[in-house]
């Protein structure tokens, strides 16, 4: 497929949609939003390799990254003080170094990008699916498996620990203190 004007409309678009996601990750009061807008930067990252005809890629991209961050944002809403995720709170901390750092890696990366020489070899005609296929499910496929299943049993426990009945009895019946049994004239 010959890239055309809209091509490059739509990756600039994409893009640009990622970049301005990634930076509403930084400026949200909430990581519950945070997460979320993260999600969208992965969206436009996953819309733009579709765009440039990597359609497995960029659709895997997009069905791992949102089923991700949406696990991420059940966590932070089960586990985290602040409830649902939603009371403000500071996403940067030492806000000087953070934004020193990221422009400068900015610059480096954008500078190594003019620079370089990137090498000018077409695809093999051969489909790269087949083969990314064959990796995945060949020597790697035990990594995959063992990862599914921790991530079965980190969904289970945090459905355990959720439950009316978790960890500490009754959600919905309080704290009450224990009682203890010391007689008061009991010491010698």
């Amino acid at each position: 497929m010959t890239p055309g004007p809209l091509s490059y409309f739509l990756i600039a678009a994409f893009g640009l949609g990622a970049v301005v996601a990634g930076w509403l990750v930084f400026r949200t009061d909430s990581m519950l939003r945070a997460a979320y807008w993260l999600m969208v930067s992965f969206v436009g990252v996953g819309a733009m390799l579709i765009v440039l005809d990597a359609q497995f890629l960029g659709l895997i991209l997009i069905l791992m990254m949102s089923g991700e961050m949406t696990i991420m944002a059940i966590f932070m809403i089960m586990f985290m003080m602040n409830p649902a995720g939603l009371n403000p709170m500071t996403m940067v901390h030492q806000h000087r170094t953070s934004i020193l750092a990221g422009v400068g890696s900015f610059l480096v990366l954008a500078w190594v990008g003019v620079v370089a020489e990137f090498p000018n070899r077409p695809a093999p005609v051969e489909d790269p699916t087949v083969a990314l296929g064959e990796e995945l499910l060949g020597r790697s496929m035990l990594i995959f498996e063992s990862a599914g299943v921790a991530l079965l049993a980190v969904m289970i426990g945090a459905i355990a620990l959720a439950a009316k009945q978790g960890r500490f009895g009754d959600a919905f019946a309080g704290s009450v203190e224990p009682e203890l049994d010391v007689e008061v004239g009991d010491r010698t």
